[in-house]
């Protein structure tokens, strides 16, 4: 621990240096430039002290979110800085290595100063992550959108064609600080008039006390005609804290799986049940987490006990690396998979239809939205709330509602 926290301040160091070399190309004034390094300063030993003072048997809380917001919104634009003036130092030292050897004055300085044009560049380049993650905390984290997509099976049963899905993810109650804007996603929410509402784990960030303030809001998400399922997810295990006993821990999770209960959902553990409409019938199977890097106590085989490679089946599993390992390679062909997980890092670019990145994509195949092979899909939600990061840039909080469709094409 003690290691990590002096190389999270070197590296914050070393960017300072490279900050302070803007301040000296670009502002003249040395008290001014003695007092916005102070501030720097400032920062920085706060941060690197919170840091150290972060109790693993607590773990997340609004103090951490809000350094944790600090650090990114200090540091990223000051790491775009670095990188520029990097680049501007390896160009600087090329040309005077050249010189050094063609140039018979062996007076003149190694290096040639900075440019002020290249140190005003990386400033303005700077401006954008530092204005873009001010916004995600101060707006984007409660940006709700609603995400429709329709998907078509030539083999779905004829009574749910049209049928119609609701699917969240990730509420981490925890992280909530806003109830009037909680309230207008619950609104959104009961606005899609779907027939089946379907929750994707991690109702919390750790301990199910998190919830409580929370449960008579979610308890407004209205009854849907085939019912209302959920999953647990990774953050639903207490794995991310230092128990004081493993019977503390066994109480918070039993606390948390009936906190499902408590807002109306039935948690499916690793098990299926069979959704009826007219004469027709589909499976819903449902799994705890599996994560390839994450805790593993999902059943497949289990949750589809009795079941057929005909029967049409929606796979709940909150982690869309068991849909890339796993279910997308099961004989027994699972249609649909609904998982969430990822939050798209809560930070990237969407040009919905065109264009989507994220740091997310360089951990998970499935990051977000739909997925497919072979006819058999993935539907990664981006999730309803946030985590670690008390804000959302570019990958908003998202709502999906999918719609069944009898056919061969996606829309």
């Amino acid at each position: 621990m003690i290691f990590r926290i002096v190389f999270v301040f070197l590296i914050l160091f070393i960017i300072e240096v490279y900050f302070f070399q803007v301040l000296k190309t670009l502002v003249r004034s040395k008290p001014l430039q003695f007092t916005i390094e102070s501030i720097s300063i400032v920062f920085l030993i706060y941060i690197v002290y919170s840091l150290s003072q972060f109790d693993r048997s607590v773990g997340q809380t609004h103090r951490t979110m809000f350094v944790m917001a600090l650090l990114l919104i200090v540091y990223v634009p000051k790491l775009f800085l670095t990188l520029i003036l990097l680049g501007e130092d390896i160009f600087r030292l090329g040309a005077g290595t050249v010189n050094y050897f063609i140039n018979p004055d062996k007076s003149a300085d190694f290096l040639n100063s900075r440019r002020k044009f290249v140190s005003q560049i990386g400033l303005g380049l700077a401006a954008v992550p530092f204005l873009s993650l001010i916004y995600g905390v101060v707006a984007g984290k409660y940006n709700y959108k609603v995400i429709k997509q329709r998907i078509f099976f030539p083999d779905l049963p004829e009574s749910f064609d049209g049928f119609t899905i609701t699917h969240i993810s990730d509420i981490h109650s925890g992280s909530f600080d806003d109830a009037e804007k909680i309230n207008y996603a619950i609104d959104l929410v009961n606005e899609q008039n779907s027939d089946l509402i379907l929750f994707t784990g991690d109702i919390v960030n750790t301990h199910a006390k998190e919830m409580h303030p929370w449960i008579e809001t979610f308890n407004r998400i209205k009854k849907h005609e085939y019912g209302k399922y959920s999953v647990l997810g990774n953050h639903d295990y207490g794995e991310y804290i230092t128990w004081p006993n493993e019977a503390a821990k066994e109480d918070n999770f039993q606390a948390i799986k009936n906190l499902y209960g408590e807002i109306d959902f039935k948690l499916l553990l690793n098990e299926h049940t069979f959704i009826q409409k007219g004469e027709d019938k589909i499976a819903l199977v449902g799994v705890e987490n599996w994560g390839h890097n994450f805790k593993q106590a999902g059943d497949l085989g289990k949750a589809s006990q009795k079941l057929n490679k005909e029967d049409f089946k929606i796979l709940m599993s909150h982690d869309p690396s068991h849909w890339d390992k796993v279910v997308q390679h099961d004989a027994k062909h699972y249609h649909l998979t609904l998982s969430g997980h990822t939050h798209g890092m809560q930070f990237g670019i969407e040009i919905p239809g065109y264009f989507k990145w994220s740091l997310a994509q360089y951990v998970y195949k499935q990051w977000a939205g739909l997925y497919e092979n072979m006819g058999r899909y993935v539907y990664v939600n981006r999730g309803f709330g946030f985590h670690a990061y008390p804000g959302r840039v570019g990958i908003m909080p998202e709502i999906t509602v999918i719609e069944l469709k009898k056919g061969g094409n996606v829309a």
